[in-house]
């Protein structure tokens, strides 16, 4: 599995971030042909002092591949154009394949 994660900083307008968030960013999600699943939280929490990100989105593919189409294909380059909508504070994308620890 690879794991596709979008750390979110503090932006300009808070509640505008979470209302657009949830009512026009998160629909196109909902249609996006790649994840196997999805989550996001906007209670980011650090172990210690203040947390640099104030919303967190996470995606799991089957592998790179499957991630690289997903985030290449019109409906990919469309989330990623939508973006700037309403993340002022911008973004950091990390991407890593997942290793199983079990066994």
């Amino acid at each position: 599995m690879h794991k596709l994660v979008v750390l979110y900083p503090e932006p300009a307008d808070p509640d505008h971030f979470r209302d657009y968030y949830v009512t026009n960013h998160l629909p196109l999600v909902k249609n996006w042909p790649g994840p196997l699943a999805w989550r996001y939280s906007f209670d980011v929490a650090a172990a210690e002092g203040e947390t640099p990100y104030f919303a967190v989105f996470e995606a799991d593919f089957v592998d790179a591949a499957a991630m690289d189409a997903a985030l290449a294909s019109p409906h990919g380059q469309r989330l990623s154009a939508d973006v700037p909508n309403y993340a002022t504070g911008g973004v950091v994308i990390i991407n890593y394949p997942v290793q199983d620890a079990t066994g």
